[in-house]
């Protein structure tokens, strides 16, 4: 009976501190305007290694589960951008289909690489983004500009589905720069690219199930390399902090908000790269 208390009580805790980090996660997604992913992956990580799990296997959980959360955070997105008239469909019709078979494909090669390898690819990346945040201009939009072919937005899409598995992002670092670059206005380019984040985070997240499954991965309460209970309560919380982020940004400076944002990156960022070379 005692054990059962214990156990109990140890379940209680966890799913607390899941439901702490979805609130965390989903104000810096709102107040930010940055996916949440960015934040879930790092503190997961951080979690996963004071639960004692494997370090083989936290890098990977900590991508398949943020992914996972994306998967809801991107419905309720999708949804509001959808009645501002701000998702390009015809472009998200072009681009769903590759964007599930490169976040299939870069689940399957994030489950090859080694936890120290993918903390240093994640690394490298946060620094990047850290370094857009804080020293670039807005994304400059060439209104001459046509969009490609089906084929060469297929092509894309690949690519930024691949990547955003990897990373365990829902795409918007890449998706919304593309478009951008084709002449869409940014409004349109963050709705589309939250459209797109859904077929992302669906195939991501399958893909780490399955090949977690397909590694015998085990790990208590988790599906491959989904951890159920970080994603249910991550997913709970970040539906709703999200909102309150929204209207928080609107109440603060954005520059300066980004800027300090682009510092926690940078840390966050640095820490992957010392854990991976170590």
């Amino acid at each position: 009976m005692l054990f059962n208390i214990n156990l109990a009580s140890k379940r209680v805790v966890e799913l607390i501190i899941f439901l702490v980090i979805g609130a965390l996660a989903g104000f810096t997604a709102g107040i930010f305007g940055i996916g949440g992913g960015l934040i879930i992956v790092p503190l997961l990580y951080v979690v996963f290694t004071q639960m004692g799990y494997s370090p083989d296997v936290i890098m990977h959980m900590a991508l398949g589960t943020s992914l996972a959360t994306i998967i809801v955070t991107s419905i309720s997105s999708s949804i509001a951008h959808h009645k501002n008239g701000a998702v390009i469909w015809s472009v998200f019709r072009n681009l769903a289909p590759a964007l599930v078979i490169g976040s299939f494909l870069g689940a399957g090669v994030a489950g090859l690489l080694s936890g120290a390898n993918l903390q240093l690819i994640i690394g490298v990346f946060v620094i990047w983004v850290a370094y857009k945040m804080m020293f670039a201009t807005s994304h400059v939009i060439n209104e001459h500009a046509a969009l490609p072919s089906a084929l060469k937005q297929f092509c894309a899409g690949t690519g930024i589905g691949v990547a955003s598995a990897i990373f365990g992002i829902g795409g918007g670092s890449l998706t919304v720069p593309y478009l951008n670059h084709y002449g869409v206005v940014m409004q349109k380019a963050v709705g589309t690219s939250a459209a797109c984040g859904l077929p992302i985070a669906i195939a991501g997240a399958f893909g780490f199930i399955f090949f977690g499954m397909k590694g015998q991965v085990t790990v208590p309460n988790s599906i491959g390399f989904v951890h159920i209970y970080a994603f249910l309560g991550i997913s709970i919380m970040s539906f709703f902090t999200a909102k309150l982020g929204a209207k928080a940004a609107h109440t603060l400076s954005p520059v300066m908000l980004k800027k300090c944002f682009a510092v926690l990156l940078f840390s966050v960022g640095c820490f992957f790269l010392i854990k991976g070379l170590l």
